[in-house]
């Protein structure tokens, strides 16, 4: 699947934080715009060049307290041989400068240490700028992520 980094993500209409200890899950249709990052696609160009260490391991670091728009089916890198392709299903979201929220595949971190994929400057320093620590204590009902409407519907097992 691929989208052009910096275009308006359009996949899904609503997001959904999944609680990554149970099976509670909250929904809303964002009222920011979403830009798409890393949604890559064998045969198509993408951006190549080294990034930080701190940069990675922060990435990582929000992919394992964040479960979004988690899928049940998986998806395979198309970049990877067959036999070896690491398989994703779901999401991440890192919030932006003036109420833009970053789309990127589960995979991203794959993509970047795998495939030597550069996402754009803006989604580098969004991620940098996340506060990890108040991610890392969020326990349900409240999810690693800021802008989240009260009016969230709450799914409660």
């Amino acid at each position: 699947m691929f989208y052009e980094d910096l275009s308006e993500y359009t996949y899904q209409h609503e997001d959904a934080f999944g609680d990554r200890e149970s099976f509670h899950e909250l929904w809303y249709r964002p009222a920011y715009p979403r830009l798409n990052i890393g949604w890559l696609e064998t045969g198509r160009p993408y951006s190549t060049g080294r990034l930080s260490t701190a940069f990675v391991e922060k990435l990582k670091a929000v992919q394992k307290v964040q479960r979004m728009n988690v899928c049940l089916g998986v998806h395979e890198c198309g970049l990877c041989p067959e036999t070896s392709a690491p398989e994703g299903n779901g999401e991440i979201r890192i919030p932006g400068e003036a109420g833009i929220a970053y789309a990127a595949p589960f995979l991203i971190t794959h993509y970047i240490t795998a495939h030597g994929y550069r996402p754009p400057q803006v989604f580098i320093d969004a991620v940098l700028a996340v506060d990890l620590d108040a991610w890392t204590t969020a326990r349900w009902p409240d999810v690693p992520f800021p802008w989240i409407p009260v009016d969230a519907e709450r799914l409660l097992e």
